[in-house]
């Protein structure tokens, strides 16, 4: 089957041969003519399969009639993360190159003010993340009633995200005359409910097994034991690595993502890093190395792993095995794609033991060992190093104790008490009466006694002893008697 033959209008198929495309993918084949019918789709495909052009393509179809009014998009295009809604524009301008169409980006980390001056002049195609979306709305920025097409693209990374409660409020604010167009590699419960309550009479397309892997891809496990020892692993792995162009790391945890890029930079390889703490004009500058080359390795956390499309990745590594088994289906879905091989390795511990029996379960596949290495071989020779260690610190310990008896019993004394923290008494409580605390006994102790006074029992004192102030050994001159009386009556007034 050809594009041709989907029912596309000239200005599509015009683009897509320009863009080097002459056969569609399954999905694409199966859900562009339902769409251009205007039905609901219910589509259900692995990772990588091109479901992004299976919504873009007949949109831009539909809308080739028709003029958006200000504040009142025509479409409306739901993503997870700012990563999947940036691909999903660029598509349009590759896409819809020969339509003059306004498209808008409503994400986080981007100026407000841009965003809202785009809106006010009129989009025909809106590509949103749910927060930034209700927060326009609810500025009043954004009306929803002239939606004619809602697409919902990874429903199911939406409900890992906690964006269900969104996406319930937005599909009760667009028309119910719309058309819906939802998309998801599995179908949780959660998923299914949502699908039942917001899709009319959809049309369900399944081009491939729920959680499936691409046959493209080769899989395989490599033991390692935790720490740095699982660090120099993953260095060993990218040193050798047959046909090695470039790699995606995945990393549970967004520290353990810097850590790794750190570690890898020291080594000498040429690494980025993306994680969702990182701004999103760096989160983008990073993604941009990596597709031009720039940068060989892309060190990331899960917000890289649903739906970007970065061509010609050669390796995946999951550094950490995921917690969550369709994490992983998406994560080796960033690897062989549109028909490449592709490799995916994942470093195990003994902790990952659960998850990856998990991983199994959810693919029905087993993934085989590569390295002749099993965690079993890997405990036996953990627990060899261990024991050596052991015997490393019982004859260090053995060593410390004779040069400890070689020294003098007063100085091993002295280094004990000065080793000794002292210990103040608890809040709230006080030390018997006959007791005192132990931080003034020992205070006391420490402080160097006064050399005590001999017993002068057979020496009087006399008055103030030898201690008699100055002013009273002055010497006092005293008058006679008869001189003191007179001058006294001298000082007698006399009458008239």
């Amino acid at each position: 089957m050809k594009f041709d033959d989907l029912g596309l209008s000239e200005k599509v198929l015009r683009a897509v041969a320009a863009s080097g495309y002459t056969e569609p993918t399954p999905i694409q084949a199966q859900a562009i003519p339902h769409a251009l019918a205007g039905r609901d789709i219910l589509g259900i495909a692995q990772t990588g399969t091109g479901k992004t052009a299976a919504f873009t393509l007949p949109m831009l179809s539909r809308l080739e009639q028709g003029r958006a009014r200000t504040r009142m998009p025509r479409t409306l295009i739901l993503e997870p993360t700012r990563e999947l809604a940036a691909q999903v524009e660029e598509s349009f301008a590759r896409y819809g190159v020969n339509h003059k169409l306004d498209v808008a980006l409503l994400i986080g980390g981007v100026s407000f003010g841009d965003q809202e001056s785009k809106i006010m002049r009129g989009v025909d195609v809106l590509i949103a993340t749910p927060g930034r979306l209700l927060d326009f709305f609810e500025r009043g920025k954004l009306l929803l009633t002239a939606i004619e097409i809602l697409v919902i693209d990874e429903a199911d990374r939406m409900l890992d995200m906690g964006f269900i409660p969104d996406i319930e409020r937005i599909c009760k604010l667009v028309p119910f005359t719309r058309q819906t167009l939802f998309f998801s590699a599995t179908m949780p419960p959660e998923i299914t409910r949502l699908t039942e309550t917001f899709l009319h009479n959809p049309v369900r397309i399944e081009v491939a097994r729920p959680a499936s892997t691409a046959a493209t891809i080769a899989q395989g496990l490599v033991a390692s034991a935790p720490g740095p020892a699982k660090r120099e692993t993953l260095r060993r792995l990218l040193r050798r690595s047959e046909g090695f162009k470039n790699a995606i790391i995945f990393c549970n945890r967004k520290r353990d993502v810097a850590l790794l890029h750190k570690s890898l930079q020291k080594h000498g390889f040429n690494a980025g890093a993306l994680h969702g703490d990182m701004d999103q004009r760096a989160r983008m500058a990073s993604l941009e190395d990596f597709k031009t080359g720039e940068v060989a390795l892309l060190v990331c956390s899960d917000v890289a792993a649903r739906g970007l499309d970065i061509p010609d990745v050669s390796h995946v590594f999951n550094f950490d095995v995921p917690t969550h088994a369709e994490d992983y289906v998406h994560r080796i879905g960033r690897t062989g794609r549109a028909g490449k091989s592709g490799v995916a390795l994942s470093i195990v511990t003994q902790a990952d033991e659960k998850h990856l029996a998990e991983i199994e379960k959810l693919i029905s596949q087993k993934i085989e060992w590569i390295g002749g290495e099993t965690l079993d071989s890997v405990a036996q020779e953990g627990a060899v190093v261990g024991e050596r260690d052991d015997r490393r610190r019982r004859a260090s310990s053995a060593r410390n104790a004779d040069a400890e008896r070689g020294k003098a019993p007063r100085e091993r004394k002295r280094e004990r008490d000065a080793a000794e923290p002292k210990r103040a008494a608890p809040r709230g409580r006080t030390a018997p009466a006959d007791q005192e605390p132990a931080s003034v006994a020992t205070a006391k102790e420490e402080r160097p006694r006064a050399p005590r006074r001999p017993k002068d029992e057979d020496i009087p004192v006399v008055g103030l002893g030898d201690h008699v102030p100055m002013f009273l050994l002055r010497p006092v001159k005293l008058k006679p008697l008869k001189a003191a009386a007179n001058e006294e009556l001298d000082e007698v007034p006399h009458a008239g």
